[in-house]
């Protein structure tokens, strides 16, 4: 067993509702007690103590929403959505029909997310079920609760990145027998509307209505041409919502990325269907496709994302300074409760994995990052002013990067989160 001290920041609910304490006991991979330091010492004497002084204690960043075979072309120039994808993107995952090159870019990628503070992830992976092979291997060598999916695409996209109806069936579910369980969960993943036949979408979502228990990701509305786009592709359906929910890729358990151009019948039935919405800002404005309205939250469950590669960061303190920016440009400046909220407890809820990771709280399982809240001279200088929690959070929030994260635990046991660094 071991004490972790600090001020160890917890939610009663929502991000209306935080608490800080000051310990943590952890023991077997999960969260134990939470409590003053004096009560913790005197119900577990015998538990080995790391004191990190005034450093926040945190449950680990759930980052909702990422490709990690696109984290060798991340902060690559100058495209939008289309263009990236067919300019960067698409050249890059073909690539991973390589067992070995697929093994090396897994291993980089939970290496930078590590160091950031990022203990979950819910990933694409490309149509080459070798890609999901070895995302899996690596978090389940490091302990970490992941998620992912092959990528299904059958057209609009290049020779040797398309699947078929059939295969993007077969071994979406040969993945999902293989992997699906323990601290895995396999996502069924179309791309996106454009890449996917309806033919595809519904075999999808067949596979989906066999495996219930299992989430389902892909993009909505990212940009208006996407969406035009979409309306050509699809003459038959009401909107860009439809095309999934027509598959039966619309209900409780669906992910969606970006939504950012939404359609007043889509809010409403994504809010009916209980889906969960994924903002991700850094690419949002990276790659110029819009603001998202963080009013959805109220209806919706949303989390936030980096979007790696899309998104310009590995680091989830830069996507919230991101998600900041964009509130205040839409007149809705985000408190820094909602913020971290979103970024851990919020990330969770969106996956459906709220009772298990993105909070402190005894039965959790113990995830956690230590974040220094005078990483630098700028940000420690900032922080001198702080009149509360909240006041000494945001400064690193705005301005912290990995110098800020101090430790990370993956089911309790410290991780060498500087193995990038």
């Amino acid at each position: 067993m071991e004490l972790l001290l600090g001020q160890v920041l917890g939610f009663d609910g929502d991000h209306t509702a935080p608490r800080i304490d000051e310990g943590v006991a952890i023991d077997a991979g999960r969260v134990k007690a939470v409590g003053s330091a004096d009560r913790l010492r005197r119900d577990f004497p015998q538990a080995r103590v790391t004191d990190h002084g005034r450093a926040l204690i945190s449950a680990g960043f759930v980052d909702a929403h990422v490709h990690y075979a696109q984290t060798a072309i991340i902060a690559s120039w100058g495209k939008r959505l289309i263009d990236w994808l067919n300019t960067y993107t698409f050249p890059e995952e073909m690539r991973f029909a390589d067992p070995a090159y697929a093994a090396d870019v897994a291993s980089r990628y939970f290496d930078l997310t590590l160091a950031n503070g990022t203990t979950t992830v819910c990933s694409y992976a490309t149509i080459h079920p070798e890609s999901v092979d070895a995302f899996f291997a690596e978090a389940q060598a490091r302990g970490l609760r992941a998620f992912a999916g092959k990528t299904c695409m059958d057209r609009n996209a290049p020779d040797g990145l398309r699947d078929t109806v059939r295969s993007a069936y077969d071994d979406s579910k040969r993945l999902l027998e293989k992997w699906h369980g323990g601290r895995l969960g396999y996502v069924i993943t179309p791309r996106f509307s454009p890449t996917s036949t309806p033919e595809q979408l519904e075999a999808l979502g067949a596979l989906w209505r066999e495996y219930p228990d299992c989430l389902m990701q892909t993009h909505l509305s990212e940009q208006t041409d996407e969406i035009a786009w979409v309306k050509e592709l699809f003459p038959q359906s009401r909107d860009y919502l439809d095309t999934y929910e027509a598959q039966g890729l619309l209900r409780e358990g669906a992910v969606f990325g970006h939504a950012i151009h939404l359609t007043e019948r889509e809010k409403a039935r994504l809010a009916e269907a209980g889906a969960s919405l994924v903002h991700c800002p850094t690419s949002n404005t990276f790659i110029g496709s819009g603001l998202f309205d963080m009013g959805l939250a109220q209806t919706l469950r949303v989390g936030l994302a980096t979007d790696t590669g899309g998104g310009s960061s590995f680091s989830m303190l830069r996507t919230m300074a991101a998600a900041y920016e964009i509130g205040q440009l839409r007149g809705n400046p985000i408190h820094p409760s909602q913020l971290w909220w979103l970024a851990t407890q919020g990330s969770a809820r969106a996956l459906r994995a709220e009772h298990q990771i993105g909070n402190i709280a005894a039965g959790m399982e113990a995830d956690l990052v230590v974040v220094d809240l005078a990483s630098t001279p700028a940000i420690e200088q900032a922080t001198r002013r702080a009149d509360d929690i909240w006041q000494a959070v945001f400064p690193t929030i705005m301005m912290g990067d990995d110098r800020a994260i101090r430790a990370v635990y993956v089911a309790g046991v410290s991780s060498d989160c500087r193995s990038a660094a």
